[in-house]
């Protein structure tokens, strides 16, 4: 299994396929085989690359919570594509990884050829009641983990409303990625959910920035997707270079609740970008 040491981790990735690179970066209850249709269709047309972030086995899972923040996993990020000799990429992320990849075009827009933004904008609220759901949600889910374990709270997660559209339609795949999720690190995962999405901006703290940022962005979002509707809408409004694409009757987990749509749909993005094509009328 491929680890390059990178910020005093081992990071594990996986890529195939050769071209322009193409990085993925993978939701809260992901890793790097969440992008296991992606790495198969993409991998016919790009340099595919998947990643674990840490925290998140095959990579390395430090014990101390000071060594997990959004800042952190965007430097993990950046000393990847070092690594492997990527001087930009396409980025492509689900749920964290979207609103990593937002970051990413902001802080190191040199290294992004376009972002796409999937199931982002989770917390990224303007009622103040949403925004402490929101923050008790993922306090308490580290606090059960290092408490009780990953099975019960990755159970419970996988049967929330947001995915449970694709428990509906593909309950073989649901089951999948509930198991994969019940495999994970509780202590990564724990210091993972305090370091990142409780501490990274919400989209509405950073509009100035938002409405500089020209890197070319597909927002992606299920409508059936609650958490993350108004914040993709939000970032919808404020990106200059911003298209978005939402997909009916779809949960938080549409890479693989929709393959085939999610996948002709990044590739059309890419498509238009890449022949300078992506552009507002």
């Amino acid at each position: 299994m491929p680890k390059i040491p990178v910020n005093g981790v081992g990071l594990y990735y996986e890529e195939t396929g050769s071209g322009t690179p193409l990085l993925f970066l993978h939701e809260f209850a992901g890793d790097y085989a969440s992008w296991e249709p992606q790495m198969r269709f993409f991998g016919r047309r790009y340099r595919a690359v998947t990643m674990s972030y840490r925290g998140y086995p095959p990579s390395d899972v430090p014990e101390d919570e000071a060594l997990y923040s959004q800042d952190i996993l965007l430097d993990d990020v950046i000393g990847l594509m070092d690594a492997l000799e990527i001087e930009k990429a396409h980025i492509c992320g689900l749920s964290i990884g979207a609103n990593s990849a937002v970051l990413m075009g902001l802080r190191n827009p040199d290294r992004c050829l376009s972002l796409t933004v999937a199931a982002g904008g989770h917390g990224s609220v303007v009622g103040s009641a949403d925004r402490a759901e929101f923050v008790h949600d993922f306090s308490s889910r580290s606090d059960r983990l290092l408490e009780e374990g990953m099975e019960p709270v990755a159970r419970q997660q996988a049967e929330k409303a947001n995915r449970v559209p694709m428990k509906v339609k593909d309950p073989r795949g649901w089951a999948d990625f509930r198991d994969r999720l019940i495999a994970h690190s509780a202590v990564g995962s724990a210091y993972t959910a305090r370091g990142v999405p409780l501490k990274r901006p919400s989209f509405y703290d950073i509009e100035d920035d938002l409405r500089g940022m020209t890197v070319p962005a597909l927002i992606i979002v299920g409508d059936q997707d609650g958490n993350c509707l108004e914040g993709s809408m939000y970032l919808k409004q404020v990106l200059p270079c911003a298209g978005l694409h939402m997909f009916p009757m779809s949960g938080h987990l549409v890479n693989l609740e929709e393959p085939e749509l999610f996948n002709r749909s990044v590739q059309d993005f890419l498509s238009a970008v890449e022949l300078g094509r992506w552009l507002k009328p």
